[in-house]
């Protein structure tokens, strides 16, 4: 039997509208960036704009045709949706933001390297970036955090009001993706191609990133893979997750690795519909590990560049690293009913300093492994981070 949601509809999302709210208050810029169809639309009509601009409507986008003429009569706040396809705005941004200070603008954008790239260039000091990612555990209730493993964090997908419709819908959001927007951003790979590449990377999800056996496997050359994965990245797709160099003579691990951030596209890619499906899937623990990295990256409030892993090539590492408060904090995550201290997790805490290792898995009690090694359920992840 096809299972329903007992949360259906409109989800609060109280911590992005904080955040938002605190960085517009400080900038007279702020960007929400995430991928399509993420919420950041309907979390930008909650600040009251004095005017929207979106530029996928041919109407607005005439109107933003002489934007100094439609922009700099205006005042108040100025919300401007899908701004990746006009990056000519930027420079008349920092203009108006300069010489009219009542002014405050809210842009919306899909595409994060080129806008990051673009708006920093010519906003450098008077713009501030939130990414708005999907659905955060606390948004939907630890209580649920099996429903938001399976379908992803998408709002449309969670609140589909079946498994069925819930994975219905992410397989148009694919199709969608690949066949308007990826065009839409001015590349040019045909949507075939890239669909076998990203379903290629979901047998990839989890592991160290060998770009000269994606290439061979795929019959492409390094560059373009490196091309591939650059646009996926970009669009808030996959993750790669970078490893952490410490001088602690050892040999360490020193490729990325990979991840697709949204559980519910690996899974839709992976032709996973149900939870007896990923129950029985070979790529379960993977997919756990990606979920529950996502969550806390999102609790941590950490931008993928301040995220690391940590390997050695004698099978020691932690799959999250990050430094706070100036200290050294690490997160292993383990697929099991009752997690053990390993000797992985000793040789990190001693190699990497760390101020304290937590071990994120699925059960429902939290308690100490060793000093400053603790357990975590994922249940407990639902706000901000809480420091030892």
């Amino acid at each position: 039997m096809d299972k329903q949601l007992p949360l259906i509809g409109m989800i609060d999302r109280p911590t992005d509208r904080t955040v938002i709210a605190d960085l517009m208050a400080a900038f007279p810029v702020t960007a929400i960036l995430g991928p399509r169809q993420s919420g950041k639309t309907t979390l930008a009509r909650e600040f009251s704009a004095d005017h929207v601009f979106d530029l996928e409507n041919p109407r607005d986008a005439a109107l933003l045709a002489e934007p100094q003429l439609a922009l700099e009569a205006l005042s108040g706040l100025i919300v401007i949706d899908e701004i990746q396809r006009q990056p000519n705005l930027f420079p008349l941004l920092r203009y108006l933001v300069d010489t009219r200070p009542e002014q405050r603008y809210l842009i919306l954008g899909s595409a994060s390297r080129d806008l990051l790239r673009q708006s920093s260039e010519s906003l450098a000091g008077r713009v501030a970036y939130h990414e708005l990612g999907g659905l955060r555990l606390g948004d939907v209730g630890a209580e649920h955090w099996r429903d938001l493993w399976l379908r992803g964090g998408l709002p449309p997908t969670y609140t589909a009001a079946t498994e069925a419709a819930s994975h219905r819908w992410r397989e148009q959001y694919i199709a969608t993706f690949l066949e308007r927007d990826i065009p839409q951003l001015g590349i040019t790979i045909p949507a075939t191609t890239l669909r076998r590449f990203w379903t290629m990377l979901c047998h990839y999800h989890g592991q160290v990133l060998n770009y000269a056996e994606l290439a061979r496997a795929f019959g492409i050359s390094d560059a373009t893979v490196r091309r591939y994965l650059d646009i996926l990245e970009g669009t808030f797709m996959v993750r790669l997750l970078q490893p952490w160099y410490a001088n602690i003579g050892k040999r360490l691990v020193k490729r990325p690795k990979l991840y697709l951030r949204d559980s519910g596209i690996l899974h839709a890619l992976l032709a996973v519909r149900s939870p007896r499906d990923l129950a029985a899937h070979n790529k379960l623990g993977a997919s756990w590990e990606g979920f529950a990295l996502e969550v806390v990256a999102r609790a941590i409030g950490k931008r993928n560049e301040e995220l690391a892993f940590w390997a050695t090539h004698n099978q020691a590492e932690v799959d999250l690293f990050w430094q706070e408060h100036g200290r050294n904090w690490a997160v292993e995550v383990k697929y099991a009913d009752a997690p053990r201290l390993t000797r992985s997790m000793a040789s990190a805490m001693t190699d990497l300093e760390l101020a304290h290792l937590w071990v994120v898995y699925p059960g429902d009690r939290a308690y100490p492994l060793a000093a400053s090694v603790s357990t975590l359920p994922i249940t407990e992840i639902g706000g901000p981070w809480r420091y030892a």
